[in-house]
């Protein structure tokens, strides 16, 4: 059976107003031209603001959500459209950071109504900043092995324990997390899920340096922090159960997939140009740019079959596990080609280092590479548990 790529009518219309929005809008600072992701946009903060008042102008912040609380209930192909137009222009997609995309639909979907009326609309303004707190260093993969504390003291929790790589705490108001409340429990119960003021007594937060010596990592630390009891959303000891919900509509990273295939663009021009060329006419490179630039166009496809299930009220589950682990090592293989086209020129601390040395934590963030392939292993190929 055919399968048409193409737009319908609705969805053509759509991408031109998206389109005519960013020509229209998008601060010069941001458009990539095709030679910049959204890893190069770190320093431009005042244009990202810009940019984010803009969309939020167009109320566009947070496109899932229903407009009772300030979204503007997209469809499934209508976020797809406008997040393929933000990655293909290189403007960020995601103004509202984890607070739209994660910490908002959760509270949505169990949150109180105090606790909604107070988180929902400072989200949207962009009032505030979120971090989420769930890998502790003995339990990241296996995120259910947390032992940080809550214990209750009448109505607060009194948190101890530890996070780690906790991305953005350095700058963030509020954590959402999950914390051990029942030792007894098995590990998959007993976890509470709780809302941090980062300001509270006894939250010390310690900047990590990655390879590339960014500070985007963090750890956290919690000393007799005290919590309210109204902090937390849903059950005591059901934590984990409303941490894991799907909640985000739109899981098919598009954005990855747009983005390795910019990276590739560029390393294209550059063989074609300057001192590179020269390595670039190596056969072994050139094969490099021709099985990468197939992958590029697996990565789409791959994007494609996961809006196509939601679109048919399916839920992606081991699909997007696909497209993260196929994305995020693809990133990897194009930072390898760059080194190799760079020769012994890409030792140096130049933008070929630095992609290389930034692709080294894409196959960790957001579940690691040995993770999705599992959960592809289990749920996709229904393989035994090992």
């Amino acid at each position: 059976m055919a399968i048409n790529l193409g737009d319908s009518e609705h969805e053509a219309a759509w991408r031109r107003e998206v389109r005519e929005f960013i020509r229209a809008q998008a601060p010069a600072a941001l458009l990539s031209g095709g030679d910049q992701g959204e890893n190069a946009l770190f320093g431009r903060l005042g244009a990202i603001k810009e940019w984010r008042d803009k969309v939020a102008a167009k109320g566009w912040v947070a496109p899932s959500w229903p407009k009772k609380y300030g979204g503007a209930e997209m469809s499934v192909v209508d976020q797809f459209v406008m997040n393929e137009e933000f990655a293909e222009a290189g403007v960020p997609s995601n103004v509202g950071g984890f607070g739209v995309m994660m910490i908002g639909p959760t509270l949505i979907e169990h949150g109180t109504e105090e606790q909604k009326e107070l988180h929902l609309g400072r989200i949207i303004r962009g009032e505030v900043l979120w971090c989420q707190g769930y890998s502790e260093p003995g339990a990241g993969s296996d995120l259910a092995a947390l032992q940080t504390r809550a214990v209750r003291d009448g109505d607060d929790y009194v948190l101890n324990g530890q996070k780690i790589w906790t991305t953005g705490a350095q700058f963030s108001d509020w954590m959402y997390m999950l914390a051990r409340t029942d030792p007894d429990a098995p590990k998959h119960r007993g976890i509470t899920y709780l809302l941090v003021d980062m300001h509270s007594p006894g939250v010390t937060v310690r900047p990590l340096t990655t390879l590339a010596g960014q500070q985007t990592f963090n750890e956290v630390f919690f000393e007799d922090v005290r919590v309210p009891v109204k902090n937390r959303v849903g059950e005591e000891n059901r934590g984990w159960y409303v941490g894991t919900t799907t909640l985000d509509f739109e899981r098919s990273s598009i954005g990855t997939a747009i983005g390795v295939r910019k990276q590739l663009e560029s390393l294209i021009r550059q063989a074609k140009s300057g001192s590179e060329a020269s390595f670039a006419r190596n056969p072994h490179v050139r094969l490099e740019f021709a099985d990468r630039w197939v992958e590029a166009e697996v990565a789409r496809m791959l994007s494609y079959r996961v809006v196509n299930m939601q679109v048919r009220k399916l839920i992606p589950n081991y699909e997007a596990s696909m497209c993260k682990l196929f994305s995020s090592e693809l990133g990897q293989r194009i930072a390898n080609l760059s080194m190799h086209m760079f020769g012994m020129h890409g030792n140096v601390r130049n933008r070929a280092a630095m992609g290389y040395m930034q692709a080294v934590s894409s196959t960790i963030a957001g579940g690691t590479t040995e993770v999705q392939k599992g959960i592809i292993a289990t749920r996709g190929l229904g393989l035994p548990r090992g």
